[in-house]
């Protein structure tokens, strides 16, 4: 006897769908599966036959072969313990015939409860794309399906309910979507809480505004750490589109918040200055996503910049450049999205008091330019923004009043995020200026003849890169939307120079 399921898989964030083929034939008692599974799924067999006899289902006295479908796709995981115990029970004729636009997904315990898995949300819309109408899986996964259009969803607490629905005798009851709301409100940090800094609260904001990778350098306590947290706050709300592929990838790594749907906050990650190459780019024998991915559509912030491994900030290159990041290993490849704001924080130097304006640095040259040489040119040529955060003074600490809010400052981005979106309504993948390709500034970068004239000189005093001139270009387009103006200005143009402050005062010559 013969039985066929659908079920799905996701190879990185691309979902695809299984084809759990199942046949009873006679010999000896023998499970076999095939179809390029790892160890997880050869386990599943066990698995299986433990929840048919403790939900007092028959276990075939015959050989079993399982092949999963496509079979040069390697299969990966529990995914496919609920497919595995329906076509067995179908292929022994205790189902109906299953239909074809339905699949089914989810780990099984001995005792036939469904327990949650990872990947859901790529395979749900892997599922819609490739006609499935019906999706039976676990109960904890079902918000996270839900947000596939197109596509009803059966949560589930044991594989029982399941057999239960299929012959018709109690209707498990459809999941419904829980909707996107865009308008959230920020309870994280707030800008209000900081005192002073107005050269870095403008610079924080010209970043949101335009999507800019940014670097604060200052003493110990200037208040760098405290600035970079709040920035999420200022940034406008995830889009439904930019949701879903948060939420994607965060399905993925398993990270999705129980009972929620989606990932509705933008990501800031911040990982510890110890952090692996392998940690921030992904990877794993399986891969897995690294923390750029896992910052898609958010922050990353990177506290002590210098401090982090030369492997480990060498690699944030090319995901700078591209926007995603390929991870390859023996048993195969995937490709991550990793579009994300990179902000980090650092000190002069070592001792953290070069250029105080009343503490003296204790740092020889040599021992100065031995610490920045820790840092890439590439990669700061890749920082839009180098900005540097002087001592707090006593009067802005002691100010009763509070400074502007995140609110405030969120409601003027998003209206200049809005106008970017617009603008760039043509070039799929544009959303932002930071976004924007070189072969376009010209296009979307007017300048009058005494911003070419500022541009020319701050080139070939500053000895920049094409690649810093073209960043400069990207950053004066933000400043001028702020400022509402369509073409770029002299003042614009001073200003994005002037966040290049690593190029003028602490970058040693060598960079």
């Amino acid at each position: 006897m013969y039985a066929k399921v659908n079920s799905l898989g996701v190879a990185g964030l691309n979902g695809y769908t299984v084809q759990v083929e199942t046949d009873l034939s006679g010999g000896l008692p023998q499970f076999t599966m095939v179809g390029l599974p790892d160890s997880a799924v050869k386990e599943s067999s066990e698995r299986v036959r433990s929840a048919l006899k403790n939900l007092h289902y028959q276990w075939p006295a015959s050989r079993i072969t399982v092949n999963l479908a496509p079979a040069d796709v390697r299969k990966t995981g529990p995914v496919y313990d609920l497919p595995v115990f329906i076509s067995i029970m179908a292929a022994q004729g205790k189902l109906p015939a299953v239909s074809g636009e339905s699949a089914f997904l989810g780990e099984l315990g001995l005792d036939g409860t469904l327990r949650p898995v990872n990947g859901v949300l790529p395979m749900a819309l892997a599922a819609v794309q490739n006609g499935i109408k019906e999706l039976f899986l676990p109960a904890e996964n079902a918000a996270e399906a839900a947000v596939a259009q197109g596509l009803t969803v059966y949560p589930a607490r044991t594989a029982q309910q399941v057999v239960l629905h299929l012959c018709g005798a109690e209707k498990l009851t459809p999941a419904e979507p829980t909707g996107y709301d865009a308008d959230g409100v920020w309870l994280g940090a707030d800008m209000a809480d900081v005192r002073g800094q107005l050269v870095a609260r403008r610079a924080l904001e010209v970043a949101a505004c335009g999507g800019h990778n940014l670097v604060f350098v200052g003493s110990p306590g200037s208040g760098k750490s405290m600035l970079a947290k709040r920035l999420p706050g200022i940034l406008p709300p995830l889009t439904y589109e930019e949701a879903v592929e948060t939420s994607a990838v965060y399905s993925v790594a398993g990270l999705v918040p129980a009972g929620k749907g989606l990932v509705r906050a933008r990501p800031f990650r911040s990982p510890h200055h110890s952090v692996s190459a392998t940690a921030i780019a992904g990877g794993g024998s399986v891969p897995r996503p690294g923390e750029v991915s896992l910052a898609h559509n958010g922050v990353l912030f990177l506290d002590e910049l210098p401090e982090f491994s030369r492997e480990a900030l060498e690699v944030l290159r090319q995901p700078l450049e591209d926007g995603i990041v390929t991870v390859s290993r023996v048993h195969g490849s995937a490709t991550y999205p990793c579009k994300f704001m990179l902000v980090a924080a650092m000190n002069p130097c070592k001792c953290g008091y070069l250029g105080h304006p009343t503490r003296p640095c204790s740092c020889t040259p040599s021992a100065v330019d031995q610490y920045l040489r820790r840092i890439s040119g590439p990669l700061m040529d890749r920082i839009d923004l180098h900005v540097h955060v002087e001592p707090v003074a006593y009067g802005d600490l002691a100010q009763a009043a509070d400074g502007e809010s995140s609110a405030a400052i969120r409601t003027r981005v998003a209206a200049v995020r809005q106008l970017q979106r617009e603008r760039y309504q043509a070039l799929p993948g544009v959303y932002c200026n930071a976004q924007l390709p070189g072969n376009r500034l010209r296009q979307f970068c007017p300048m009058t003849p005494a911003a070419e004239t500022v541009l020319r000189a701050a080139f070939e005093r500053m000895g920049l890169s094409a690649r810093a001139y073209d960043r400069i270009l990207r950053v004066s387009r933000t400043v001028a939307d702020m400022d509402g103006s369509e073409v770029l200005d002299s003042r614009h143009i001073a200003e994005a120079v002037q966040y290049r402050s690593l190029d003028r005062r602490f970058t040693p010559v060598s960079l």
